[in-house]
């Protein structure tokens, strides 16, 4: 439960202002069908995170624990600074390719995740919980709670939200979750 939670709640709060969101956006304001734009939304980043899930299992295994924690440690060092970058959409990822409101939403979506922040924090996750599962169904309601209402309410909220508020506070959870696996947290998972 424990790799659910920090899942879903890291991801959420990450992926506010995240290249991601901006698409959600920028796909209800073309599209206006919110429907098709969220469903592809879920399937895109089931299929994304499930890859990078089952990556960070590879990883884990692949290294001694000692190893392992100082990856991980390092790792969430790392997504604590990149989170305070900002993101913004490129010009050719605004335009979108012509496969309906659907495919156009889960190809973007996809494509647009992979190396992103929260791809990278599901590959970790895995890699310290063990728990593919959990941490792909955290990461992907992480999405989905972040988006669902980008895509319902649009450039409403957009306006209002306090992203570098939020990206703060995020740095903050990985500089925690870093500092505590490189001070062993996580040693009864065997590293």
């Amino acid at each position: 439960m424990e790799a659910f939670l920090i899942a879903t709640g890291i991801v959420a709060l990450a992926e506010i202002g995240d290249k991601t969101q901006l698409l959600a956006f920028i796909l209800a304001a073309k599209y206006r069908k919110p429907l098709p734009i969220v469903l592809g939304i879920l399937v895109a980043t089931i299929a994304n995170h499930a890859v990078a899930g089952a990556l960070g299992i590879g990883i884990a295994a692949l290294f001694a624990p000692a190893t392992l924690r100082w990856i991980l440690g390092l790792s969430f060092l790392a997504m604590a600074a990149w989170v305070l970058v900002p993101d913004k959409i490129e010009d050719e990822e605004a335009g979108l390719p012509r496969f309906g409101v659907f495919g156009t939403t889960l190809i973007a979506f996809f494509l647009a995740e992979m190396g992103d922040k929260t791809q990278i924090a599901t590959v970790a996750l895995a890699a310290q919980y063990q728990a593919v599962f959990a941490v792909v169904a955290g990461t992907t309601l992480g999405m989905m709670i972040a988006n669902v209402p980008a895509v319902l309410l649009g450039n409403r909220i957009a306006a209002n939200m306090p992203v570098r508020l939020v990206h703060g506070i995020v740095a903050v959870i990985f500089a925690v979750l870093g500092i505590a696996t490189l001070m062993g947290a996580g040693a009864s998972l065997g590293f």
